[in-house]
């Protein structure tokens, strides 16, 4: 059971929401790649310093890229924050980011695969991490017709929450909180031949322990037990940002029915090698690894 905020917490996250509010209504009155700079501008000299981002990248890297030299942690910890910035103003900006990835061409070995059971009305889920933008996939497939839900997970400050959820959906619908209702109506969804994208990089208490950058990281079998119980194609799917400001829409190939632990290694072992390759794009900033040297 969630623990019932103090007036003062909820007087900070009120607070919180406004400032948050106030720099998303000066970042839409401008075009959108403008809109991004800013937004990865304000992230990187305002928000980073204060939220401690540069400390938590370093240890983070520390723990699993030890082999990093000090120039490549310095340019880490301003590239981060940098693409944690243009996230958020995408995901703020639903019709001018739907616009840019419907037309980025699908690449990769599961296009095929996904377009089949596109045809066929085969349920897919599509599992994904905090690289790139983890909603680029979600926005570019329904653009193209595709019936695609998203489950995440609520925020913690609630009047933050309620913005973000209407942002979200004006990138697409039907979204599902984590929760019981919302597990009962992805379920439903999924099993009606929907396609679910899925964040699989966040560690779950109930989750197993599996290996992700060589050290042990809680994560959740859920979605490879979904794909399981209902004969659900699961694919690693990223939207990898370009310099150029568009996405490359990679579909990896569908991961191999075997079992909920080896298929979600699976998942991790695809992340990780999308991470290595773009290191700047990952979410550096949150607890991964929680059963590492870290409480």
């Amino acid at each position: 059971m969630a623990r019932r905020k103090t007036r003062s917490t909820l007087a900070i996250d009120w607070l919180s929401d406004r400032a948050i509010r106030a720099a998303i209504g000066l970042m839409r009155i401008l075009p959108f790649d403008m809109r991004r700079e800013l937004a990865a501008f304000l992230m990187t000299r305002i928000v980073s310093p204060l939220g401690g981002f540069r400390r938590r990248i370093r240890e983070n890297l520390a723990l699993v890229r030890p082999d990093l030299s000090p120039a490549d942690i310095r340019r880490l910890e301003r590239a981060v924050p940098r693409s944690i910035g243009r996230t958020l103003a995408e995901l703020y900006s639903g019709p001018d980011f739907v616009a840019r990835v419907a037309r980025e061409p699908l690449q990769g070995a599961g296009v095929a695969a996904l377009e089949e059971a596109h045809r066929t009305n085969r349920p897919v889920l599509l599992v994904t991490g905090h690289i790139g933008n983890y909603d680029a996939i979600r926005g570019g497939l329904i653009a193209r017709g595709y019936r695609v839900g998203g489950l995440y997970r609520p925020m913690d400050n609630t009047f933050f929450n309620a913005h973000y959820v209407a942002a979200i959906s004006r990138i697409g619908t039907p979204l599902f909180p984590r929760g019981r209702k919302g597990l009962t109506d992805m379920v439903r969804f999924l099993r009606g031949g929907g396609m679910v994208g899925v964040v699989l990089d966040q560690s779950m208490g109930d989750g197993a322990l599996l290996s992700f950058f060589g050290q042990p990281a809680l994560t959740s079998l859920s979605p490879a037990q979904m794909a399981l119980r209902y004969d659900a194609l699961i694919v690693p799917t990223y939207g990898i940002r370009r310099p150029d400001g568009g996405f490359d829409m990679v579909i990896e190939a569908p991961i191999p029915h075997t079992t909920a632990e080896e298929m979600t290694q699976a998942l991790n072992d695809s992340l990780e090698a999308q991470v290595r390759a773009h290191m700047d794009q990952w979410l550096w900033t949150h607890r991964r690894w929680k059963m590492g040297n870290r409480t």
